[in-house]
This record gives C-alpha cells, structure tokens and sequence, in this order.
C-alpha cells in the first residue's frame, strides 16, 4: 500500500476526529456532570492519540498504526457511554476510517496513468 495516500486519507480522519473528541470534553463537563480531571484526563489522552497515530499512519514500518487507529475507532464508540452523541460521532469516523483505508488499497492498486505518447508522423 502505498503511504501516501494512506497518510493522506487515514491521518486526515484521525486528526479531524481529534478535534471532536477535544471539543466533546466541555460536554462531557457541563452536559454529563463529569468530573473535571476524568473528561480531561480520557478526552485528551484520546485525542492525543489520535494525533499521535495521524502523524505516524502510512509510514514505513508504521503498519500497526492501522491497529492502533482501529481500535481507537472503537475506544471513540465506547465514550458514547460518558457523552451519547459520541455514539454518532464514533459511528461515523470509523466509517471514514474505513473508507479512508478502502480507498488507499483501491488507488494502490489502480494501474498508474500514463503520459499520452506523441502521434507519429
């Protein structure tokens, strides 16, 4: 699989779903009653999860980060227990996630375009 793309499609969708999950931590605060340093404490650690796999997504020798992102994916879900519309959230960045690797395979896997030849004459 190429890397580029990966990086591309994958650590877009990490680094975007790091900022829902960093904006998610005001409500799990006010909206859910949570504490202060637990919101905080799990919230950012997710996110910076997800930044940390966004950076390293694609790259060679880095072919466990797609592991790691996955189950990130499901960790994203499981907050849907603290803050419900995580749910949602979780629901739709692994189907980008998804999406992301899904394509990456299918554009490696695409015969490269090739430079129209000049006509003889």
């Amino acid at each position: 699989m190429t890397g580029k793309q990966l990086r591309q499609l994958c650590g877009t969708v990490l680094i975007m779903e790091a900022i829902v999950i960093g904006l998610a931590i005001p409500v799990a605060i006010v909206q859910e009653h949570l504490r202060h340093g637990v919101a905080g404490g799990v919230g950012g650690a997710l996110a910076v999860c997800a930044l940390l796999l966004g950076g390293v997504v694609g790259r060679p020798g880095m072919g466990w980060a797609l592991w790691a992102g996955s189950a990130l994916q499901v960790l994203v879900i499981a907050a849907g227990v603290v803050v419900p519309a995580m749910y949602i959230l979780g629901v739709i960045f692994a189907a980008l996630w998804v999406t992301g690797i899904w394509l990456a395979r299918r554009l490696q896997a695409s015969p490269a375009p090739r430079a129209p030849s000049a006509p003889d004459t």
